[in-house]
Formats: structure tokens, C-alpha cells, sequence
């Protein structure tokens, strides 16, 4: 099990920001509450892992390899956001290699999602049935995603649509697909009640990316019911609303747990559907993404926070619970 008995490690006693300097202006912060604070952890220990998004490619990956090097940002998860159908199959395997060399998590985008479909719904201002599978070929295209990236070594997939989550979840459990691979719910759709990230869960997520603007409390809601693992950008890409949260990160931790924390980066161009075109611009922002994740380990070592991290190289969820599937 990856419960433990009392408040998670790294996640007591940090230094509030500006904590000594306001009390003594009778301006402190409220007391933090042992009730507010995740009872949940990762497999192994550690309440946090982290998380470069948006690497679209081997030469994005070898960008943000050698700045982590250079930076030392420790790297749990890379993750891609075109799709796996934007890869040739070489470009996969080398991403693979670079990935395990490193003993980083490798994550792909599976198949056609709204925004690259036919259908007009979605750029709608109503965004109609926003990026999920459209009809059974769209369907049909995540799971040949699914079969294919898993075949050529990658073992975390990347989803935007439930019906194609718990498909892909019963293929995993009739060995269709290997039995270590991880789901993660992108962050388009992610849940924003303690309801639907429990249902995500069932439906087989092992990690589940939730917006960027839930509110702390909202956090520990969201704890009380599931301990499936948390994506969350520290920062946002401004398609999905641009916020910078690097001051919370410690806070997020605490009540999160366990929580991966996300370096994206607001204020830059979108980059999907990456192509050579937009060379320059993914090179740069995947460097840049690397070194806002030094900004944000700055801040939680100098708020003493900074002792919670999971072993690199861990990438498994643990035990979750999950819909019975029909025979």
C-alpha cells in the first residue's frame, strides 16, 4: 500500500514564505491544519515527482537531458503532446533509448483528439465535446496509437478521452497491452471535483493531470477520496491559463500528495502539432521548461521542502482502485 500513517515526509516544518518576518508584524499566516495534508505517498516513499511536458521530439528530448544535466533537476516523466502518430517509428525508439538510458519515464499522446478532427463542435465557444475520440475511428486510431507505441518500448500513455481510458485500461488487463503500462488523464480534460477524479481512477488513470487553478482546499477534497497520483503545472501554458504557482509549490505537496509537479511555461507559442517549422521554438522552451523546474526546487530547498522527493527512476502508482470489468 502507499498510505502512511502520519503526515507525508518533506511536507512538515518547511518555512512558510515570509513566515518569521510577518509574525513579527502580526500579519503571520494561519496555522496549517494536520487535517488538510495528503495521507498518501508513492511506492517506495517520496511525495513528489517531477514532470518536464511538451517534448516533441529526440532532439527536444536531448535539449532538456543535457540541460537537466547542467541545471541538476532531477526527472521523473518526459511527456509528449503532439501525438504518437506525429513520430516515425525511429524517432520513437530513439526517444525510448534516451529515456531509459537516464531511467526517465517516457509518456506519448495517444490518437485524434477533437482539435485535429473533422468536427466543428469544438471550436465552438462552447468547445462542444472539447478534445475527446469523435465516432469509433477516432477510437480505433488511440488504441492502434496505444498498440504501436507500446510494441516499440514506451510504457506511459497519455489520454484525453474516458471511453478511450477504460479501453485501453481492459486491454492492459487482458495482456493486450504490457501489464506495467501507466494511463495519465491529460490535463484538457482533467477533473475538478473529488467525484470525477475518483471515476478517473476507476476507469484505470494512474495519474490524472487537474487544472492548474484548483484551489488548495480543493486539493485536499480531492485526497479524501482518491490516491491516485496528481499531474499539476507549477506553471501553465496559456492555453490553459497561464498560471505560475512556484510560492504554493510546498503547500501543493502537502495536500497533493503524491503530486507531480509539471514545469510548463506560460507566455509561448504553442507548438502542436510539432513539425520541423517549429524547431527553434521547441528547443528553446524545452530548455526553458527545464530551467523553471530549477526555480521552483530552488524555492522548496530554501523553504526546507525539499526532502519528500521519490527515488528516480520509480515511475509505478501503486495499488488503485478500479471498476470491475465485465466479463
Amino acid at each position: 500500500m502507499n498510505d502512511v500513517p502520519a503526515t507525508p515526509p518533506g511536507t512538515t516544518g518547511f518555512r512558510r514564505p515570509g513566515d518569521a518576518v510577518l509574525t513579527s508584524l502580526g500579519l503571520g499566516p494561519a496555522p496549517l491544519l494536520p487535517s488538510d495534508a495528503s495521507p498518501h505517498s508513492f511506492p517506495g516513499g517520496g511525495t513528489w515527482r517531477t514532470e518536464v511536458p511538451s517534448v516533441e521530439g529526440p532532439e527536444a528530448l536531448g535539449a532538456v537531458l543535457e540541460e537537466s544535466a547542467r541545471l541538476d533537476v532531477p526527472v521523473h516523466r518526459i511527456s509528449q503532446g503532439s501525438g504518437v502518430w506525429m513520430l516515425t517509428d525511429a524517432e520513437i525508439t530513439e526517444m525510448v533509448k534516451g529515456c531509459a538510458e537516464r531511467d526517465v519515464e517516457l509518456c506519448l499522446f495517444t490518437g485524434p483528439r477533437g482539435t485535429w478532427d473533422t468536427g466543428a463542435s469544438v471550436r465552438t465557444d462552447s468547445g462542444g465535446a472539447g478534445l475527446r475520440a469523435r465516432g469509433h475511428d477516432a477510437l480505433a486510431g488511440c488504441v492502434e496509437d496505444a498498440l504501436r507505441a507500446t510494441g516499440l518500448g514506451v510504457k506511459c500513455l497519455l489520454v484525453a478521452d474516458e471511453g478511450v481510458l477504460w479501453t485501453l485500461h481492459r486491454l492492459r488487463e487482458q495482456g493486450a497491452l504490457p501489464a506495467d503500462t501507466t494511463f495519465k488523464v491529460s490535463a484538457l480534460i482533467g477533473p475538478v471535483n473529488p467525484a470525477s477524479y475518483a471515476v478517473f481512477e476507476q476507469l484505470g488513470a494512474d495519474s490524472v493531470n487537474i487544472p492548474s487553478d484548483l484551489t488548495l482546499a480543493q486539493l485536499t477534497e480531492i485526497r479524501r477520496v482518491s490516491r491516485a497520483p496528481m499531474d499539476l503545472y507549477i506553471e501553465a501554458p496559456d492555453d490553459l491559463g497561464g498560471y505560475v504557482r512556484m510560492y504554493e509549490v510546498a503547500e501543493l505537496i502537502r495536500r497533493g500528495a503524491p503530486l507531480y509537479l509539471k514545469f510548463g511555461l506560460s507566455r509561448s507559442p504553442g507548438i502542436y502539432p510539432y513539425g520541423r517549422h517549429l524547431r527553434e521554438l521547441a528547443l528553446a522552451t524545452a530548455r526553458e521548461r527545464v530551467r523553471r523546474g530549477r526555480l521552483a526546487l530552488d524555492l522548496l530547498a530554501r523553504h526546507g521542502a525539499d526532502g519528500g522527493m521519490a527515488p528516480l527512476g520509480t515511475r509505478l502508482p501503486g495499488p488503485l482502485n478500479r471498476f470491475a470489468i465485465p466479463s
